[in-house]
């Protein structure tokens, strides 16, 4: 069977931002939000000061002690540990995309820890191919409820951290069938 490929991978720069954040803030979690005031953005919080519901589904754990193409050597402690979670019903729309977590100049949204930085979360996707999404139907998603009965997420052995978000969602280039310009 294939590798499971990861819901969830982060650039150089927002795994960087969140290990300054959890430097300050201790354990971290976040959530995709699905739209009202803070957008569609990625919010990052304390570990726990989002409830997370019954229904939303865990795209993946970032390891914070990752860099670009590692894969980890021992198992994470609880605080190296990112949880990134959506909710049910916008999971059901973006389940063919890997979300990649990456960071832009800006104010993010007054609720995200990374606010006052200067800097905010940004998601950018890559759709699945057939042969991922294949792979994928055969892994259970874990949701709120299976979480709080010490249900985790399959591992995958791909890297977790791209360089920048063009390695992970590549935009085609010129000369290509989608851009010949």
């Amino acid at each position: 069977m294939a590798d499971t490929p990861r819901r969830v991978r982060a650039t150089a720069a927002a795994m960087d931002l969140l290990r300054r954040l959890r430097g300050r803030h201790g354990p971290l979690m976040l959530h995709q939000s699905g739209g009202c005031c803070d957008g569609s953005a990625p919010m990052c919080y304390p570990a726990g000061e989002f409830v997370v519901g019954d229904r939303d589904v865990l795209l993946g754990l970032l390891d914070l002690r990752l860099r670009v193409g590692e894969l980890p050597a021992t198992p994470p402690e609880p605080d190296d540990i990112a949880p990134v979670w959506i909710s049910g019903p916008q999971f059901a729309a973006w389940r063919h995309t890997q979300l990649v977590l990456d960071v832009v100049p800006g104010r993010g949204s007054g609720f995200s820890l990374e606010a006052p930085e200067g800097f905010r979360f940004l998601s950018r996707g890559r759709v699945f191919d057939s042969d991922e999404l294949a792979t994928l139907a055969t892994v259970a998603t874990v949701t709120g409820a299976d979480w709080e009965r010490g249900e985790r997420p399959t591992a995958s052995t791909q890297p977790q951290v791209v360089a920048e978000a063009a390695d992970a969602c590549p935009v085609p280039g010129r000369g290509t069938p989608w851009n010949p310009v």
